[in-house]
């Protein structure tokens, strides 16, 4: 379906026609029409499924279209992350483009001057906040923000907010807000914690659940079954003789991001490194450099494995097995979009079998597994635990318990 099948307006089409968006998504497809008739509504779909636009271009054609009070804030947009509030302001300003409807952008930082920047929107009523919980709520204890007449409260990657314990953050915005109000909200997964919020916050929702999807066809899968010692020297194998333009490599905590860059750079690599112990500047910073091609490598937390829109990675590396199926599909989704091929290659190490087996469970295939290069010694046997229930349990996480509830 085209989005002129839609009933949007001139002025969203137009938007649309400069960043030559023609053809919907699927979940822009089956949302857009129940968010334009003023349904709450709840979403099951994967980041990079476009569904950031899937709710600003209703949302967007409703506020240009309908009666809404003047500098008052009508919408509300939460976002687990700095990066991806950043992100739904920088599609909000282009789909906004041909319409008088005004957005800020409020996420935490230590900048002052962005601080009063956040307070001025809010006060003098932008017609749309996209907030982070922690930040809005430092706005709302001020006692400046009146958000009693928003007609548009939309949660975006609501299961990552309840993974980062925004629940009760969440339940107390909600309590500023009217009581007739549409609600929408957007989630990669649907577990028992998701459900319970929609029964709290929505009302009669329309439903659009997409089925749960597995990486892009276009991405080669493959993995290096290895000892955790030889995990950088892998790395070194790979980049010998050509880095890739842009590069992201995830691994599992800080602690570990800060031993791989800092390893990586000793390999004389262009490395940037993403984590929470980053200034939102040095966060910004770095985020520019990859993608004007000024680093080849990130490696990052998962803070980057969702809401962040780079198009042209051609490889994604797993130093660290995910923690589940869905974190695995998010990080290696960051390559293969746009058209494009891509590589998500996962190193496993002894301890981490087990859990890799559960992913590829989840994938229902075998990923193939590259031989070492012979001058890392011999791997060791690919053998994950399968029979040992409890075992199995305790490395697949909380995607054990989803799964068994899905059979």
């Amino acid at each position: 379906m085209k989005f002129y099948d839609l009933p949007l307006n001139d002025h969203v089409l137009d938007a649309l026609d400069a960043m030559h968006f023609e053809e919907c998504t699927p979940i822009q497809e089956q949302s857009i029409p129940a968010i334009l008739e003023g349904r709450d509504l709840i979403a099951v779909a994967q980041t990079g499924t476009g569904k950031t636009a899937a709710y600003l271009l209703p949302i967007l054609n409703r506020l240009s279209e309908e009666e809404h009070p003047e500098d008052a804030i009508n919408c509300v947009i939460m976002a687990p992350t700095r990066e991806l509030a950043q992100q739904i302001d920088q599609q909000m300003e282009g789909f906004s483009y041909f319409l008088p409807v005004s957005s800020v952008a409020v996420y935490g930082g230590n900048d002052g001057v962005l601080f009063e920047q956040q307070k001025k929107g809010l006060t003098l009523g932008a017609d749309v906040v996209i907030a982070t919980p922690g930040r809005l709520i430092a706005h709302l204890n001020l006692g400046y923000v009146d958000l009693s007449k928003v007609s548009y409260f939309i949660l975006d990657e609501a299961d990552r907010m309840l993974d980062m314990g925004f629940y009760d953050d969440i339940m107390q915005i909600v309590k500023y807000l009217p009581r007739e109000r549409q609600t929408v909200m957007f989630s990669a997964t649907m577990p028992a914690k998701i459900q319970q919020l929609a029964r709290n916050i929505l009302h009669d929702p329309a439903e659009v659940k997409l089925a749960v999807s597995r990486p892009a066809d276009k991405i080669l899968q493959a993995a290096y079954v290895c000892y955790e010692n030889q995990k950088l020297g892998i790395i070194r194998s790979l980049f010998s003789d050509e880095v890739p333009q842009r590069v992201i490599i995830f691994a599992s905590s800080k602690i570990k991001v800060k031993e791989v860059a800092r390893a990586l750079k000793q390999m004389r690599l262009n490395v940037g490194e993403m984590h929470s112990d980053l200034e939102q500047a040095q966060r910004n910073e770095v985020m520019y450099a990859f993608k004007a091609g000024h680093i080849n490598v990130l490696v990052a937390t998962d803070i980057v494995a969702r809401g962040i829109d780079i198009d042209d990675i051609r490889l994604v590396i797993n130093f660290d097995v995910p923690h589940d199926a869905e974190d695995y599909v998010h990080r290696i989704g960051r390559t293969a979009r746009a058209g494009c091929d891509g590589v998500g290659i996962t190193f496993v190490s002894e301890k981490e079998q087990t859990k890799f087996h559960t992913i590829e469970r989840f994938l229902e295939k075998d990923i193939y597994k590259i031989p070492l290069p012979a001058e890392l010694g011999p791997a060791p046997e690919y053998r994950p635990r399968t029979s040992a229930r409890k075992d199995e349990g305790k490395s697949r996480g909380r995607y054990t318990r989803k799964s068994r509830k899905k059979k």
